[in-house]
C-alpha cells in the first residue's frame, strides 16, 4: 500500500496560479488513473518520484506540499509520463512552472543562467577566447584538409543556414566542432557562424524562469535576423534544439526563421548526394539513444535513423525507442547539480540494460547532455563501450572528393 498524502491545508488559488503560468492549463483533464506513474521508468527506483501523487497535490491545492515536494527537482522532465497519459496532461510543464517559483535553483543552474546573460554563452567563454578557439580549429582543419586557404565562414550574410551550437564545443570539446565543420566542408555547405551570438543552449528551459529564458535566447534570434540566413541549424544538443525551437514558437516576434536539428540537414544532404558516405568504414555494432528533447518533445525521429543506417554497417535498435524511449536519467538540468550524481546512476540502470541487450560496442548519442551521462554510466557500470556523437560516425564514413592537383600516393 502506498504512502498516503498528508494534507495540512488546501489553497484553491494554487490551481489558478499554475494554470496562469501555463496559459490556462486545465488540470481537470487529469483522471487520477495513474498511467503517468506507470509510464515513469523511475517511479519505482527511488523515493519522491511519483508523478500521480505530485499532480494530485497541485490539483487539490496543497500548496506547501507541492512547492516543497522533492519531485519538482527529481523529475527529469522527459515527458515519458505524458506519452502514456490518456488525456495528454503534461506533468513536465507543471514541474517547470513550480521550478520557476523557486527563488534559487539548486546546484549551478542559476550560475549558468547568469553567465549566459553576462557573456552570451552558458560556459562564460569570453569573446577573445571564442575567436582564438575558432582560429585554432580553422588551422587544424587547414592541415586536415591539406588546404591552407580553408576558412570558417564567419558573419556571412544570406547563407543557407546559421550554425548554432553548445558552448561546451568551444570550451571543452573543440574536436567535436572540428568534426562538424569537416562534415560541412565535405557537403560544400553554404553556412555561417556568428562571431557575436552562437550558443543555442538555454538552461532556463530547466529552471522555469521565463524572463531569463527570453533574455538568453532573444539575442541569438536578433543575430539571425541581422545575418539573414534561411534557417538556424542546431548542433547535437537536445536542450539547445528544444529551447531554440520553443523560443521561436512562443516568444520571437521578428521575421519567422525555421529551426532544425543538425541530423535533419545531414539526412537531406545524404538523400541529395551532397554527403557521400561509405558505411563499410564503420563495421563495429552501433546502437543509438533517442534524446527526449529531440525525439519525444520535438518529434525528430526518422532523420537520425536515416543517417545512421547510411553511416554504419551494423545498427542495432534499442527497445523501446522513439517517443517511448527511456530517458538517460540526466535530463532536467540534473548534470548541473552535483548532489544528483548517485541518483543519476540509479536512473541510468534501465538505459544500461537497454545498451547491454543490444550487444553494441558503440553508443551513438546525438546530444551533449546525454553523452555526458552515458560516459558517466559507462564508467560506473564498467560497460567498456565507446560513446560517440553521430557527427563523429559520419566523419569517419566520409568519401571526399580529391582535388585534381592533389599529389598521388606512392607505395614503398
Amino acid at each position: 500500500m502506498g504512502e498516503p498524502i498528508r494534507v495540512k491545508s488546501l489553497d484553491p488559488t494554487l490551481r489558478d496560479e499554475i494554470a496562469g503560468i501555463l496559459k490556462k492549463y486545465d488540470f481537470s483533464n487529469c483522471l487520477t488513473c495513474g498511467m503517468c506513474t506507470a509510464g515513469c521508468i523511475y517511479s519505482d527506483l527511488h523515493e519522491d518520484q511519483d508523478p500521480r501523487k505530485f499532480i494530485r497535490k497541485v490539483a487539490l491545492g496543497m500548496r506547501e506540499e507541492a512547492e516543497n515536494d522533492p519531485f519538482v527537482w527529481n523529475c527529469t522532465m522527459c515527458e515519458r509520463c505524458t506519452v502514456e497519459c490518456p488525456m495528454g496532461v503534461n506533468i513536465a510543464a507543471i514541474t517547470r512552472a513550480f521550478r520557476g517559483k523557486t527563488p534559487v535553483p539548486p546546484g549551478h543552474l542559476q550560475v549558468i543562467a547568469d553567465d549566459h546573460i553576462r557573456t552570451g554563452n552558458q560556459m562564460g567563454v569570453e569573446q577573445i577566447d571564442y575567436i582564438e578557439t575558432l582560429e585554432w580549429i580553422e588551422e587544424l582543419l587547414q592541415a586536415q584538409l591539406k588546404d591552407p586557404s580553408y576558412k570558417i565562414p564567419l558573419d556571412k550574410p544570406n547563407a543557407d543556414f546559421m550554425f548554432c551550437f553548445n558552448a561546451r564545443e568551444i570550451k571543452h570539446y573543440p574536436a567535436d566542432l572540428q568534426t562538424i565543420l569537416h562534415v560541412f566542408h565535405a557537403a560544400k555547405a553554404n553556412y555561417t557562424i556568428s562571431t557575436k551570438r552562437w550558443d543555442a543552449t538555454n538552461i532556463c528551459l530547466f529552471t522555469g524562469k521565463d524572463d531569463e529564458f527570453c533574455e538568453i535566447s532573444r539575442p541569438l534570434f536578433e543575430e539571425a535576423q541581422r545575418l539573414n540566413p534561411k534557417e538556424i541549424i542546431v548542433t547535437e544538443c537536445g536542450h539547445a534544439f528544444r529551447s531554440t525551437r520553443q523560443f521561436a514558437r512562443n516568444y520571437w516576434d521578428g521575421k519567422p526563421i525555421p529551426v532544425r536539428h543538425i541530423v535533419e540537414i545531414y539526412a537531406d544532404w545524404i538523400k541529395e548526394g551532397k554527403l557521400k558516405l561509405d558505411k563499410t568504414k564503420n563495421t563495429v555494432p552501433v546502437t543509438m539513444h533517442d534524446p527526449c528533447n529531440t525525439v519525444r518533445k520535438e518529434g525528430v525521429y526518422e532523420p537520425q535513423r536515416y543517417v545512421i543506417k547510411n553511416t554504419v554497417m551494423d545498427y542495432r535498435e534499442m527497445n523501446p525507442e522513439g517517443k517511448y524511449n527511456i530517458c538517460c536519467g540526466a535530463g532536467g538540468g540534473a548534470l548541473a547539480v552535483a548532489a544528483t550524481k548517485q541518483m543519476r546512476m540509479i536512473k541510468a540502470k534501465p538505459k544500461v540494460d537497454q545498451l547491454v541487450a543490444t550487444g553494441a560496442k558503440i553508443g551513438c548519442i546525438p546530444c551533449h547532455n546525454c553523452i555526458d551521462q552515458f560516459n558517466d554510466m559507462n564508467k560506473y557500470y564498467k560497460l567498456g563501450m565507446k560513446m560517440e556523437h553521430l557527427s563523429a560516425l559520419v566523419e569517419n564514413a566520409l568519401i571526399e572528393d580529391i582535388p585534381e592537383d592533389a599529389p598521388e600516393e606512392t607505395s614503398n
